[in-house]
Protein backbone atom coordinates (compact mmCIF):
# COMPACT_ATOMS: atom_id res chain seq x y z
CA UNK A 1 0.00 0.00 0.00
CA UNK A 2 1.28 3.26 -0.90
CA UNK A 3 1.86 6.00 1.88
CA UNK A 4 0.55 9.46 1.43
CA UNK A 5 0.13 12.20 4.25
CA UNK A 6 -2.67 14.34 2.31
CA UNK A 7 -5.97 13.73 2.70
CA UNK A 8 -8.15 11.53 0.25
CA UNK A 9 -8.31 13.77 -3.04
CA UNK A 10 -11.43 14.61 -4.57
CA UNK A 11 -14.63 16.23 -3.27
CA UNK A 12 -17.60 14.83 -0.54
CA UNK A 13 -19.75 13.94 -3.03
CA UNK A 14 -16.83 11.92 -4.72
CA UNK A 15 -17.39 13.86 -8.19
CA UNK A 16 -14.24 14.18 -10.15
CA UNK A 17 -13.37 17.59 -11.15
CA UNK A 18 -10.65 19.14 -13.57
CA UNK A 19 -6.94 18.71 -12.28
CA UNK A 20 -5.78 19.86 -15.68
CA UNK A 21 -7.02 22.48 -17.99
CA UNK A 22 -6.11 24.08 -20.87
CA UNK A 23 -7.72 27.56 -22.63
CA UNK A 24 -6.45 28.14 -26.43
CA UNK A 25 -2.41 27.14 -24.90
CA UNK A 26 -0.26 28.04 -27.60
CA UNK A 27 3.65 27.38 -27.59
CA UNK A 28 5.21 29.47 -30.99
CA UNK A 29 9.08 28.42 -31.48
CA UNK A 30 10.08 31.52 -33.94
CA UNK A 31 8.73 29.87 -37.11
CA UNK A 32 7.49 26.45 -35.14
CA UNK A 33 3.99 26.53 -33.87
CA UNK A 34 4.54 23.59 -31.64
CA UNK A 35 1.27 23.66 -29.61
CA UNK A 36 -1.94 25.16 -31.72
CA UNK A 37 -4.63 26.45 -28.79
CA UNK A 38 -4.53 23.31 -27.21
CA UNK A 39 -8.01 23.04 -25.09
CA UNK A 40 -7.52 19.84 -22.59
CA UNK A 41 -9.17 18.89 -19.22
CA UNK A 42 -8.16 15.90 -17.37
CA UNK A 43 -10.13 15.26 -14.68
CA UNK A 44 -8.81 13.90 -10.80
CA UNK A 45 -8.39 10.90 -10.67
CA UNK A 46 -8.43 9.87 -14.19
CA UNK A 47 -5.24 8.21 -16.03
CA UNK A 48 -5.46 9.79 -19.70
CA UNK A 49 -2.79 8.64 -22.56
CA UNK A 50 -1.35 11.22 -24.39
CA UNK A 51 -0.07 10.51 -27.99
CA UNK A 52 1.15 12.11 -30.79
CA UNK A 53 4.41 11.06 -33.17
CA UNK A 54 7.67 13.01 -32.22
CA UNK A 55 7.13 16.80 -33.38
CA UNK A 56 3.19 16.77 -32.46
CA UNK A 57 3.54 18.87 -29.22
CA UNK A 58 3.52 16.34 -25.88
CA UNK A 59 6.55 17.02 -24.04
CA UNK A 60 6.25 20.96 -25.07
CA UNK A 61 2.69 20.97 -23.59
CA UNK A 62 4.32 18.72 -20.13
CA UNK A 63 6.54 21.69 -19.50
CA UNK A 64 4.27 24.37 -19.39
CA UNK A 65 2.18 21.94 -17.34
CA UNK A 66 4.96 22.07 -15.17
CA UNK A 67 5.78 25.58 -15.19
CA UNK A 68 8.94 25.00 -16.89
CA UNK A 69 7.93 26.53 -20.03
CA UNK A 70 6.12 29.69 -20.63
CA UNK A 71 3.16 29.69 -22.78
CA UNK A 72 3.27 32.33 -25.68
CA UNK A 73 -0.11 32.88 -25.31
CA UNK A 74 -3.42 30.82 -23.78
CA UNK A 75 -4.02 29.28 -20.20
CA UNK A 76 -2.99 26.49 -17.90
CA UNK A 77 -4.18 25.56 -14.63
CA UNK A 78 -3.09 22.54 -12.34
CA UNK A 79 -5.65 22.09 -9.60
CA UNK A 80 -6.70 25.63 -10.33
CA UNK A 81 -3.29 27.33 -9.73
CA UNK A 82 -2.31 29.02 -13.24
CA UNK A 83 1.20 27.67 -14.33
CA UNK A 84 2.48 31.20 -15.27
CA UNK A 85 1.48 32.86 -12.19
CA UNK A 86 1.66 30.08 -9.31
CA UNK A 87 4.53 28.27 -10.42
CA UNK A 88 5.66 27.25 -7.85
CA UNK A 89 2.52 26.05 -6.37
CA UNK A 90 2.04 23.98 -9.67
CA UNK A 91 5.43 21.74 -8.87
CA UNK A 92 4.51 21.38 -5.62
CA UNK A 93 1.38 19.39 -6.64
CA UNK A 94 2.37 18.25 -9.68
CA UNK A 95 5.48 15.97 -10.84
CA UNK A 96 7.48 14.70 -13.70
CA UNK A 97 9.08 11.74 -15.47
CA UNK A 98 10.80 13.26 -18.57
CA UNK A 99 11.93 10.97 -21.05
CA UNK A 100 15.52 9.76 -20.17
CA UNK A 101 15.45 10.74 -16.37
CA UNK A 102 18.93 11.12 -14.75
CA UNK A 103 20.43 9.98 -11.53
CA UNK A 104 22.81 10.43 -9.22
CA UNK A 105 24.51 7.38 -10.41
CA UNK A 106 27.09 7.43 -7.59
CA UNK A 107 24.40 7.10 -4.61
CA UNK A 108 22.16 4.63 -3.66
CA UNK A 109 18.77 4.60 -4.11
CA UNK A 110 18.11 5.24 -0.87
CA UNK A 111 20.54 8.40 -0.78
CA UNK A 112 18.52 9.86 -4.16
CA UNK A 113 15.11 9.19 -3.00
CA UNK A 114 16.43 11.40 0.36
CA UNK A 115 18.10 13.95 -1.62
CA UNK A 116 14.50 15.01 -3.81
CA UNK A 117 12.48 14.43 -0.78
CA UNK A 118 14.82 16.94 1.17
CA UNK A 119 14.20 19.62 -2.02
CA UNK A 120 11.04 19.26 -1.83
CA UNK A 121 10.91 20.09 1.99
CA UNK A 122 10.28 16.67 3.31
CA UNK A 123 12.44 14.96 6.39
CA UNK A 124 13.00 13.21 9.16
CA UNK A 125 11.21 9.79 10.13
CA UNK A 126 8.42 10.44 8.14
CA UNK A 127 10.14 11.16 4.64
CA UNK A 128 12.29 7.99 5.89
CA UNK A 129 9.28 6.07 6.05
CA UNK A 130 7.98 7.37 3.24
CA UNK A 131 11.40 5.96 1.30
CA UNK A 132 10.78 2.38 2.46
CA UNK A 133 7.37 1.99 1.33
CA UNK A 134 7.93 3.72 -1.81
CA UNK A 135 10.94 1.12 -2.86
CA UNK A 136 9.01 -1.78 -1.57
CA UNK A 137 6.45 -0.71 -3.94
CA UNK A 138 8.45 -0.92 -7.13
CA UNK A 139 9.79 -3.87 -6.01
CA UNK A 140 13.86 -2.32 -5.37
CA UNK A 141 13.59 -2.95 -1.36
CA UNK A 142 16.64 -5.35 -1.99
CA UNK A 143 18.50 -2.42 -3.82
CA UNK A 144 18.00 0.21 -1.61
CA UNK A 145 21.47 0.84 -0.68
CA UNK A 146 23.11 -0.29 -3.89
CA UNK A 147 24.35 2.65 -5.93
CA UNK A 148 22.77 3.72 -8.99
CA UNK A 149 24.63 3.32 -11.74
CA UNK A 150 24.70 -0.77 -10.68
CA UNK A 151 21.25 -0.55 -11.71
CA UNK A 152 19.42 -1.84 -15.29
CA UNK A 153 17.42 0.59 -17.13
CA UNK A 154 14.16 -1.22 -15.90
CA UNK A 155 15.21 -0.54 -12.33
CA UNK A 156 16.19 2.64 -12.96
CA UNK A 157 12.88 3.68 -14.47
CA UNK A 158 10.87 2.42 -11.54
CA UNK A 159 13.11 4.29 -9.19
CA UNK A 160 12.27 7.66 -11.60
CA UNK A 161 8.47 6.30 -10.34
CA UNK A 162 9.29 6.79 -6.82
CA UNK A 163 10.98 9.83 -7.14
CA UNK A 164 8.07 11.14 -8.23
CA UNK A 165 6.41 10.33 -5.85
CA UNK A 166 8.45 11.49 -2.59
CA UNK A 167 7.36 14.88 -3.46
CA UNK A 168 3.86 13.70 -2.97
CA UNK A 169 2.20 14.98 -5.56
CA UNK A 170 -1.63 15.46 -6.86
CA UNK A 171 -0.86 14.96 -10.60
CA UNK A 172 2.21 13.23 -12.06
CA UNK A 173 3.19 13.57 -15.77
CA UNK A 174 4.90 10.62 -17.36
CA UNK A 175 7.30 11.11 -20.38
CA UNK A 176 7.84 7.75 -22.38
CA UNK A 177 8.33 5.98 -18.94
CA UNK A 178 8.38 2.82 -20.68
CA UNK A 179 11.30 3.32 -23.54
CA UNK A 180 14.03 1.13 -23.63
CA UNK A 181 12.10 -1.44 -21.40
CA UNK A 182 11.80 -5.70 -22.05
CA UNK A 183 8.14 -6.95 -22.27
CA UNK A 184 8.32 -7.57 -17.90
CA UNK A 185 9.63 -3.94 -17.35
CA UNK A 186 7.08 -2.57 -19.18
CA UNK A 187 4.46 -5.05 -17.79
CA UNK A 188 5.88 -3.85 -13.96
CA UNK A 189 5.54 -0.91 -14.43
CA UNK A 190 2.44 -0.47 -16.32
CA UNK A 191 0.70 -2.41 -13.33
CA UNK A 192 2.32 0.15 -10.75
CA UNK A 193 0.76 3.25 -12.47
CA UNK A 194 -2.69 1.32 -12.41
CA UNK A 195 -2.15 0.63 -8.42
CA UNK A 196 -0.72 4.18 -7.90
CA UNK A 197 -4.16 5.56 -9.75
CA UNK A 198 -7.11 2.88 -8.25
CA UNK A 199 -5.45 2.88 -4.68
CA UNK A 200 -4.22 6.83 -4.59
CA UNK A 201 -6.50 8.20 -6.66
CA UNK A 202 -3.60 9.74 -8.36
CA UNK A 203 -4.20 11.94 -11.82
CA UNK A 204 -1.88 10.60 -14.10
CA UNK A 205 -1.09 11.87 -17.89
CA UNK A 206 1.25 9.32 -19.57
CA UNK A 207 3.01 10.20 -22.88
CA UNK A 208 4.21 6.90 -24.48
CA UNK A 209 4.06 5.80 -28.40
CA UNK A 210 3.83 2.43 -27.15
CA UNK A 211 -0.40 2.35 -27.73
CA UNK A 212 -1.06 -1.10 -26.65
CA UNK A 213 0.39 0.25 -23.41
CA UNK A 214 -2.01 3.04 -23.16
CA UNK A 215 -4.69 0.73 -24.27
CA UNK A 216 -3.95 -1.43 -21.20
CA UNK A 217 -3.66 1.63 -18.96
CA UNK A 218 -5.75 4.76 -19.88
CA UNK A 219 -8.92 5.42 -19.93
CA UNK A 220 -9.13 8.00 -21.73
CA UNK A 221 -6.98 9.58 -24.76
CA UNK A 222 -6.00 12.80 -26.25
CA UNK A 223 -4.38 12.45 -29.72
CA UNK A 224 -1.93 15.92 -30.99
CA UNK A 225 -1.79 16.04 -34.60
CA UNK A 226 0.47 19.03 -35.29
CA UNK A 227 0.39 20.99 -31.68
CA UNK A 228 -3.84 20.54 -32.25
CA UNK A 229 -5.65 18.55 -30.13
CA UNK A 230 -7.08 15.88 -32.54
CA UNK A 231 -9.16 13.42 -30.32
CA UNK A 232 -10.35 14.02 -26.36
CA UNK A 233 -12.28 10.95 -25.44
CA UNK A 234 -12.60 7.46 -23.86
CA UNK A 235 -10.99 4.47 -25.65
CA UNK A 236 -14.41 2.87 -25.23
CA UNK A 237 -16.01 5.43 -27.02
CA UNK A 238 -13.03 5.47 -29.63
CA UNK A 239 -13.61 2.20 -30.53
CA UNK A 240 -17.30 2.23 -30.61
CA UNK A 241 -16.91 4.98 -33.29
CA UNK A 242 -14.52 3.71 -35.12
CA UNK A 243 -16.19 0.42 -35.44
CA UNK A 244 -19.33 2.09 -36.64
CA UNK A 245 -17.95 3.73 -39.73
CA UNK A 246 -15.84 0.89 -40.73
CA UNK A 247 -16.35 -3.08 -42.75
CA UNK A 248 -17.46 -5.56 -39.73
CA UNK A 249 -15.36 -8.19 -38.77
CA UNK A 250 -16.70 -11.13 -36.70
CA UNK A 251 -14.83 -13.56 -35.58
CA UNK A 252 -16.21 -17.27 -34.73
CA UNK A 253 -14.87 -20.35 -32.71
CA UNK A 254 -16.44 -23.35 -33.71
CA UNK A 255 -16.64 -27.22 -33.56
CA UNK A 256 -15.29 -27.76 -36.88
CA UNK A 257 -14.41 -25.97 -40.30
CA UNK A 258 -14.89 -27.07 -43.39
CA UNK A 259 -13.87 -25.93 -47.32
CA UNK A 260 -17.77 -26.29 -47.90
CA UNK A 261 -18.93 -24.01 -45.05
CA UNK A 262 -16.17 -20.92 -46.02
CA UNK A 263 -17.41 -21.28 -49.42
CA UNK A 264 -21.13 -20.84 -48.17
CA UNK A 265 -20.28 -17.99 -45.99
CA UNK A 266 -18.30 -16.25 -48.88
CA UNK A 267 -21.05 -16.01 -50.75
CA UNK A 268 -23.03 -14.70 -47.86
CA UNK A 269 -24.05 -11.40 -49.68
CA UNK A 270 -21.81 -8.27 -47.64
CA UNK A 271 -18.96 -11.01 -46.74
CA UNK A 272 -16.01 -9.55 -48.42
CA UNK A 273 -13.34 -12.22 -47.11
CA UNK A 274 -12.91 -14.87 -44.69
CA UNK A 275 -9.61 -16.10 -42.98
CA UNK A 276 -9.33 -19.48 -41.39
CA UNK A 277 -6.62 -20.28 -38.12
CA UNK A 278 -7.63 -23.58 -37.08
CA UNK A 279 -11.49 -23.54 -35.97
CA UNK A 280 -11.90 -19.82 -36.05
CA UNK A 281 -12.78 -17.91 -38.40
CA UNK A 282 -12.58 -14.26 -39.21
CA UNK A 283 -15.51 -12.93 -41.14
CA UNK A 284 -15.42 -9.60 -42.60
CA UNK A 285 -18.82 -8.13 -43.86
CA UNK A 286 -19.63 -4.43 -45.35
CA UNK A 287 -22.34 -4.14 -42.76
CA UNK A 288 -23.58 -6.30 -39.76
CA UNK A 289 -24.42 -10.30 -41.30
CA UNK A 290 -24.24 -11.52 -37.77
CA UNK A 291 -27.69 -13.01 -38.14
CA UNK A 292 -27.03 -14.67 -41.99
CA UNK A 293 -23.53 -16.12 -40.85
CA UNK A 294 -24.96 -17.57 -37.91
CA UNK A 295 -27.88 -19.20 -39.77
CA UNK A 296 -25.19 -20.32 -42.25
CA UNK A 297 -22.85 -21.81 -40.22
CA UNK A 298 -25.35 -24.24 -38.29
CA UNK A 299 -27.39 -25.21 -40.79
CA UNK A 300 -23.94 -26.51 -42.32
CA UNK A 301 -24.15 -28.53 -39.03
CA UNK A 302 -21.26 -26.73 -37.46
CA UNK A 303 -21.88 -25.73 -33.47
CA UNK A 304 -20.68 -22.10 -32.51
CA UNK A 305 -18.72 -21.70 -29.70
CA UNK A 306 -17.39 -18.29 -29.52
CA UNK A 307 -18.85 -15.53 -31.62
CA UNK A 308 -17.68 -11.78 -30.92
CA UNK A 309 -17.16 -8.22 -32.80
CA UNK A 310 -13.70 -7.54 -33.88
CA UNK A 311 -12.53 -4.91 -31.09
CA UNK A 312 -10.66 -2.17 -33.17
CA UNK A 313 -7.20 -1.96 -31.64
CA UNK A 314 -6.49 1.85 -30.46
CA UNK A 315 -3.29 1.69 -33.39
CA UNK A 316 -6.43 1.20 -36.08
CA UNK A 317 -8.19 4.36 -34.74
CA UNK A 318 -4.54 6.54 -33.54
CA UNK A 319 -3.52 5.75 -38.05
CA UNK A 320 -6.43 6.80 -39.03
CA UNK A 321 -5.96 10.45 -37.27
CA UNK A 322 -2.32 10.15 -39.30
CA UNK A 323 -2.83 8.72 -42.74
CA UNK A 324 -1.64 11.99 -44.68
CA UNK A 325 1.49 11.98 -42.40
Amino acid sequence: MFWFSRSSRGDENGMSEPMIQTQQLTKQYKDVLAVDQLDITVNTGEIVGFLGPNGSGKTTTLLMLMGLSLPTSGTATVDGNNVVTHSKEVRKIAAMLPEGAGYYGDLTARQNLRYIGELNEKSGPELEKRIDELLEAVNLTRWADSKVNTFSRGMKQRLGITEVLVKDPKVAFFDEPTLGLDPKSTKELRDILIKLNTEENLTILLSSHLLYEIQQTCQKVLILRKGKLVVSDSIENLSNHFGSTERTSIEFELTKVTSELITKLKDVEGVTSVDKDNNRLYVHTETDKSRELSETITKSGSTILLMKPKEHSLEEIFLQYYEED
